[in-house]
This record gives structure tokens, C-alpha cells and sequence, in this order.
């Protein structure tokens, strides 16, 4: 039942990154109770500091840097070998212009916006967008990512549904650092989603059964323990089996119990439904991807396929949570590592480029139907108005009601903030 390597994605500097699977539904041999009583122990301070929100987010990453200059931010203008293969097309937002492999998105970008602006670093990892801090400090300073700081401050508020969801497996950029392993995310894949089902042959009378038998087991432990830690098991214990009994994730998952139609608009980007269904749910953080975007070559032959699948995950995804009345309180952002090469290289692909990215955004309760910020001629750094990844995040977590100045210690005990570069995209805000 124990497996620690998951699927591995090969990128072009020849190593190999692993996602580290969850162990059975939440990972490390904890058990459901174990998990929601590590989580409470640790969560009175927090408790304090959070304020109780219904908001969600859904984070989609595109692993291995996309290509900036292909997407949101085309220069049709700059000689060939840096505008590329691709043209823009008009969006109903007058004065805003995108891919031409983005035509949904296009008829609707007054629910969408974009960042042409983002300074990025040259780290192939999730980490930086995913934790507000590089890999190379996140290395040493284990700061959590923004589904664990979710988790953390949603850790008492259902017990049927986890605050924290990732689609796409484990990766350093979805660990939740020093808050523990109690806030590492629940990855359906695996043995997760068997874990939300009683086992063949338990009925719920003999679930109660079992429930009474272990309500002995920890009566006669509590006679032992003389230090209390048994006291309060009996909650923990009812948490987890609420998770399971309640079926409310695991119906979530199903995307069969969406109409035939619906089931239609998504096939091929079905991760978008469940992200839908799943944020519906209660679950505070969903984080997912699609694709592989390393293309030192033949980038425009692989964005040609890529690039509808994006635009009608999104689309509909956007559509979806408006139509269903959460466009306001779930927020979408959509990102890689970083950006590519402006020029074209000899092998018709672009190459690595920090210097300057794109980022989609949309809901939250944000000023959509925008592009903030804007590239030079030829896309190679920001023109004006460059945005950190921390600031985009910090963005994100104040619309969804969390202070990014929040401090919670560290593994030495020492407070650390949720990020330290805590500006705001003030252009994005309503």
C-alpha cells in the first residue's frame, strides 16, 4: 500500500521530477483520524487568526514554463523570428487581444484578466508559484504552499471535505512545509479515492460496531494515559469517519453523475470539471495541470494542440462557476514557472526566460476584463508595471479573507510570515 513515487515528468535539463503519493487517503500511514488530529493540535492559533470564509481557489499549472509570447501576450508587430507562427484576435474587451487559439476565452475575457508583467527565476519547479518563494530557499526554509496555509486555516470546518485537493499528484510545490504533514493535500490518485469507501462487506450498523468497539478500546487507554492526549479522540475519530460515511468528496470525483452535455463540453480537460465539483463541494484549494510545456522545440506544432484544450478547460470551468453563482467567491489563476524564449530558436521552439511571464486570472470578486502590465516590443522584460509571483499570491490570499502577514512558526519555533513580499497587483483589486 505504501508507494512513494508517483508519475515522473521528464524536462529538458534530463532530471526527472517525481509527484510523492499520498498513502492510502491522506498520506504518510496516517489514518483519517490521525490526520484531523494532528491538524486540531495544531490549528488553535490559527483558529484565532482566521476569519471563516466560503471562498476557494483553484490553481492550475502548466509544468515546463509556457510560452508567454504565444498566449496572452503576442507581438504581432516584432520581426518573425520573435512573434512566431501565431496571430491575435480581438477578445470583447476593446483594446485587449489575444492568442488566436483562445477564441472562447475571447468571447468572454470581461470574466477574465491577464498579467503580461510577471518576473519570474530560471528553476524548473512548482515551488515558486505555488509557495511564493524559489526553490532554492524553499530548500532550506520549508515555507508551506498556498493550499497547505488553506488547510491549515479550514482545518475544523467540515469534516466530510478536505480543505485541500491536488489533481495532479504531489510535487515539492504542494508540501506543506512546516505546518506538517497534517496539511499535505488529499490526492485522489491511488489508494486515495478507495480510501473515501467502506470496505467490502462493512454495512454502516457494522460501522457503528466498529465505532462502539474502538469507544471501549480508548476508554480503557484513557485509564492508562495520564497525560490527557486521549481526551477529544473520540471527535477526531467521528471527523473521519463523517469523511467517509458522508460520501460528499467522493461523489465530487464522480464527473458520471454530471449530465451527458456537461460531461461533453469537458471530455478531454475533465480535471477542470472535478475542480468545479470539488470546490462546489467546500474544498478550499483545488490545484491541478495539464500538459507539458518544455518546448525547446517545435513549440508552435505542440501549442497548436495544447492551447484548445487550455481555452475550453478554462471557458467552461469560468462559465461554469459564473452560471452557478461562485464566480465572485472562487478565484482562478492559471501559470507556469516561467516564460520562453522571445526569439525562436533553430529548432523552431523557445527556450528558457525568467526575465518576464503571463499569468490568466479570473473570479475572486477581481477587476476581470483587463490585461495588467505590459511586455516590451519584442517580449523580453517587463515595458512597466512588473508583478512578483508573491504579489500575485498575496492577491489571492486577501480575496480569499487570509491576511499574507500571518505569521505561524517554523520548525525552530520561530514565526515566519505566509510571504514576505506582500504588495498587491492593486490594478486586479475591485
Amino acid at each position: 500500500m505504501l508507494r512513494f513515487l508517483g508519475a515522473s515528468h521528464k524536462f529538458c535539463d534530463g532530471g526527472t521530477r517525481r509527484d510523492f503519493l499520498q498513502i492510502g487517503a491522506f498520506g504518510a500511514g496516517l489514518t483519517l483520524a490521525d490526520m484531523l488530529h494532528a491538524r486540531t493540535a495544531s490549528a488553535a492559533t490559527a483558529k484565532k487568526q482566521a476569519s471563516r470564509s466560503n471562498k476557494a481557489a483553484i490553481m492550475i499549472y502548466l509544468p515546463g514554463g509556457p510560452s508567454h509570447m504565444d498566449m496572452y501576450d503576442l507581438k504581432p508587430e516584432a520581426p518573425v523570428e520573435f512573434k512566431g507562427e501565431f496571430n491575435p484576435i480581438k477578445t470583447n474587451v476593446t483594446g485587449v487581444e489575444i492568442c488566436e487559439h483562445f477564441p472562447m476565452q475571447a468571447k468572454m475575457w470581461d470574466k477574465l484578466a491577464c498579467v503580461r508583467s510577471v518576473v519570474s527565476v530560471d528553476e524548473h519547479s512548482d515551488t515558486l508559484v505555488m509557495t511564493g518563494y524559489p526553490d532554492r530557499v524553499n530548500r532550506i526554509a520549508d515555507h508551506p504552499c498556498f493550499g497547505s496555509v488553506v488547510s491549515k486555516l479550514r482545518s475544523e470546518s467540515n469534516g466530510a471535505v478536505p480543505p485541500f485537493v491536488s489533481l495532479r499528484g504531489m510535487s515539492r510545490g504542494t508540501e506543506p512545509g512546516y505546518l506538517g504533514i497534517a496539511h499535505r493535500p488529499f490526492t485522489p490518485s491511488g489508494q486515495g479515492n478507495s480510501n473515501l469507501k467502506m470496505a467490502n462487506g462493512v454495512t454502516v450498523d457494522r460501522l457503528d460496531d466498529r465505532k462502539n468497539l474502538l469507544t471501549s478500546f480508548d476508554d480503557t487507554r484513557r485509564e492508562i494515559d495520564a497525560s490527557g492526549t486521549m481526551l477529544g479522540m473520540d471527535s477526531y475519530t467521528e471527523k473521519a469517519i463523517e469523511m467517509v460515511t458522508a460520501g460528499v468528496v467522493r461523489n465530487a470525483l464522480d464527473i458520471r453523475k454530471e449530465d451527458q452535455k456537461v460531461q461533453e463540453r469537458y471530455k478531454g480537460v475533465e480535471q477542470f470539471l472535478t475542480a468545479r465539483r470539488l470546490v462546489e463541494a467546500g474544498v478550499g484549494c483545488v490545484t491541478l495541470s495539464i500538459g507539458g510545456w518544455d518546448t525547446h522545440g517545435q513549440n508552435f506544432q505542440t501549442l497548436k494542440k495544447q492551447l484548445p484544450q487550455v481555452d475550453r478547460g478554462i471557458a467552461n470551468l469560468i462559465q461554469d462557476l459564473h452560471d452557478r453563482g461562485m464566480g465572485d467567491d472562487v478565484i482562478t489563476v492559471m501559470w507556469g514557472e516561467f516564460g520562453r524564449t522571445p526569439k525562436v530558436n533553430m529548432n523552431a521552439g523557445r527556450d528558457h526566460w525568467s526575465p518576464v511571464m503571463g499569468a490568466m486570472i479570473a473570479g475572486g470578486g477581481l477587476k476581470m476584463g483587463q490585461a495588467v502590465g505590459a511586455s516590451t516590443a519584442k517580449g523580453e522584460r517587463p515595458k512597466d508595471r512588473p508583478v512578483t509571483v508573491p504579489q500575485l499570491l498575496s492577491t489571492i490570499y486577501r480575496q480569499l479573507d487570509i491576511d499574507p502577514a500571518m505569521t505561524f512558526p517554523n520548525g525552530a519555533g520561530r514565526p515566519m510570515y505566509i510571504l514576505d513580499d506582500r504588495d498587491v497587483v492593486k490594478e486586479l483589486i475591485s
